[in-house]
């Protein structure tokens, strides 16, 4: 579930879904940031694809989504255009499945 809501969410970033611009333009980062973000996220996905790099994807992902959650608590609001919390609590979920992966991988950690 977790990756396939990473790449999902790519699909509206790229194609500059209403959505997704008025996020980005409200945090005053269209839409440089919604592209970079889009990258990012890709790249995150990607590694968590191959098991040999899983670990390095966890944590630009849990990066990521550190951003999103901060951006909600701070800027845009639990609620995003009456979403009703929908893409706050994808990212809270995305964040328990990267954690979950890190745990499972974690003497692959490079620490």
């Amino acid at each position: 579930m977790c990756i396939r809501d990473s790449i999902q969410t790519l699909f509206f970033k790229f194609t500059g879904a209403p959505e997704s611009v008025y996020i980005f333009s409200k945090l005053g980062a269209e839409p440089v940031g919604r592209i970079g973000s889009g990258i990012i996220e890709l790249i995150a996905a990607l590694l968590l694809l191959t098991s040999g790099t899983a670990v390095l994807g966890a944590l630009l992902g849990l990066a990521t989504m550190g951003g999103a959650i901060l951006s909600h608590l701070t800027v845009l609001g639990i609620s995003v255009n009456g979403d009703g919390g929908l893409l706050f609590g994808l990212a809270l979920i995305t964040t328990v499945c990267l954690l979950i992966v890190l745990w499972l991988r974690r003497k692959q950690l490079p620490i």
